[in-house]
């Protein structure tokens, strides 16, 4: 697997632009959810991954296909971040012409990721 972009509002603002691919973006919340591909073995190391997704997911999902995998991801974003995208990047959503699955399902995926990038700092 290629390396993973760094991850920064600015990587967070290409999820939401459609810049990266939704195999990327995919990858990124992989990543940091403990999944680790181990290319010697062509098994995924759950080693890290927190029971609550390892039970239900012992392969980690396809966010982008999955709504139950993404509803999933949204439940586990803190109640304190779950305006994040637009408290720290002024993000106001997409346009009603925009709203498919595919686009929000990477919103909330951006939301997570910057979740994420919170509870790291």
């Amino acid at each position: 697997m290629s390396e993973l972009p760094s991850l920064n509002f600015d990587r967070i603002w290409d999820i939401l632009n459609d810049k990266i691919d939704d195999a990327m973006v995919n990858r990124l919340v992989w990543h940091c959810l403990g999944y680790c591909y181990e290319e010697m073995t062509q098994s995924w190391n759950t080693d890290a991954v927190d029971n609550f997704w390892r039970e239900e997911y012992p392969e980690p999902p396809d966010f982008i296909a999955s709504r139950p995998a993404t509803v999933k991801l949204t439940r586990s974003i803190p109640k304190e971040n779950k305006q994040l995208l637009k408290e720290k990047l002024g993000f106001s959503g997409y346009k009603v012409g925009e709203l498919i699955p595919r686009l929000t399902r990477r919103a909330t995926m951006a939301n997570w990721l910057l979740s994420y990038l919170e509870s790291q700092s």
